[in-house]
């Protein structure tokens, strides 16, 4: 592959896109960034907040705190911040800039003012309305499908912008179908990794994830999943590995107001690629031209996994980017194509029951666990051990398991997603 191939450029294009930064949990920060965008719309501090919002957002934003809210948790307090301090021009970062004046204030501001929640019928995962009254006018916002992706903006009952929203795939991001194993591997030998756009993206990433992880490592933050596994288990690369990565999810998932790189819209799936990658390569003392390859792999590959599942389902996507890792992890150690494969695979046979229930403190011991999944996926292989064709959901060929984990996690866990709501709300 060549540089200056349109399909490299593509998967440079997809690789830039989906590695930006965003502060607090992408779902609460999509909300926050609605209501933002609604205020600017109706031009003076709102009133009166309606949401509806779908299944999975309402899942993923229940328990997790929202920064810049004096820790207060769940979709009042998302859409209270943006529509208190958010920049909506701003995007997932849309409350960066609230100072703590205004965090004081927020948290007046969404205890007193009306706010009215409703599960909204929708066949989309990520979909959600937000409808902002003050002094008789009225703003709607809907996000649908990414966490940035405005398709409709109303006035007053004047329609400003309309996009039509049929699937899931209409979600204003690339087409990442070209993505397979095969190509990403190619891409990631002949990566011109001294190129702005790439280095600089894959720089921002490491900086922005470790900074987090140590922040988790030195703070109190939620169940301190990172903090236990250092203290309790001996301090070899294999646990720092795994309790980095931890650690990241722990300060994210509980208020915690530094940015990460996120991956497939998730920084906690961001994180997961990167920090343990990261660590081995301390450890391996690898130059930087590798370290920035195999991240690319990690990167790449979660996307790929991720892209078959959509934005949010049942299925945790911690699985996908730690099978991911894995893959980085032995590139870091010299491993060959198929070793690389089959590392992905063997991960996503071990751990790939996982569910997501939202948002929330134990996010951070998935990770831990589907790290750990990956780094055995990978001395499975290395040993001369591997999952075979019919055993359980293990197919036949490298894309085959990747189509299968999507439609598990897809088509198979669409109930599981319903009822853990329903779990989780008590009903």
């Amino acid at each position: 592959m060549k540089v200056n191939d349109n399909q490299y450029m593509k998967i440079t294009q997809i690789l830039c896109e989906e590695l930006i930064p965003a502060m607090g949990c992408t779902e609460p920060i999509a909300l926050a960034l609605a209501a933002a965008t609604a205020k600017k719309y109706l031009g003076e501090l709102p009133q009166k907040i309606n949401v509806k919002a779908s299944i999975s957002i309402i899942k993923n934003v229940k328990s997790v705190v929202v920064p810049h809210t004096c820790n207060l948790r769940g979709i009042e307090a998302a859409v209270g911040v943006g529509a208190f301090a958010g920049d909506a021009d701003k995007k997932l970062e849309v409350i960066s800039g609230v100072s703590k004046t205004d965090s004081d204030r927020i948290e007046e501001y969404i205890k007193n003012t009306p706010i009215n929640i409703e599960s909204l019928d929708s066949d989309l995962p990520l979909d959600v309305t937000v409808t902002v009254y003050a002094k008789g006018n009225s703003v709607s916002v809907r996000i649908a499908n990414s966490h940035t992706n405005i398709v409709f903006i109303e006035k007053n009952g004047k329609e400003i912008l309309n996009i039509p929203v049929k699937c899931e795939s209409d979600d204003g991001m690339r087409d990442h179908s070209l993505l397979t194993g095969d190509v990403i591997w190619e891409y990631v030998n002949s990566a011109d990794i001294t190129a702005a756009e790439i280095h600089d993206t894959i720089k921002r990433q490491i900086d922005f994830n470790t900074a987090i992880a140590r922040e988790g490592l030195s703070g109190n933050y939620g169940a301190n999943i990172g903090r236990t596994m250092l203290k309790s288990y001996p301090n070899d690369v294999y646990i720092r590995a795994r309790a980095y990565a931890a650690a990241g999810s722990d300060a994210r998932m509980n208020g915690c107001e530094m940015p990460v790189i996120i991956n497939s819209g998730s920084g906690n799936q961001g994180i997961t690629c990167c920090v343990p990658v990261v660590e081995y390569a301390k450890e391996l003392k690898t130059d930087e031209d590798k370290l920035y390859r195999a991240l690319i792999l990690s990167n790449l590959m979660a996307i790929h996994i991720k892209s078959g599942l959509g934005r949010l389902s049942a299925f945790c996507g911690a699985v996908s980017a730690g099978a991911a890792a894995g893959a980085g992890i032995a590139y870091l150690h010299g491993a060959d194509k198929e070793a690389v494969f089959h590392t992905v695979v063997n991960a996503l046979g071990i751990i790939s029951g996982t569910i997501c229930d939202g948002a929330k403190a134990s996010c951070a011991a998935k990770i831990a666990a589907s790290v750990d999944a990956g780094i055995l996926g990978y001395n499975m292989y290395k040993n001369g051990n591997q999952f075979m064709c019919g055993e359980g959901i293990i197919a036949k060929g490298f894309e085959a398991n990747i189509r299968n984990i999507g439609r598990l996690g897809k088509y198979g866990m669409k109930e599981t997603n319903t009822e853990i709501l329903h779990m989780m709300l008590n009903e």
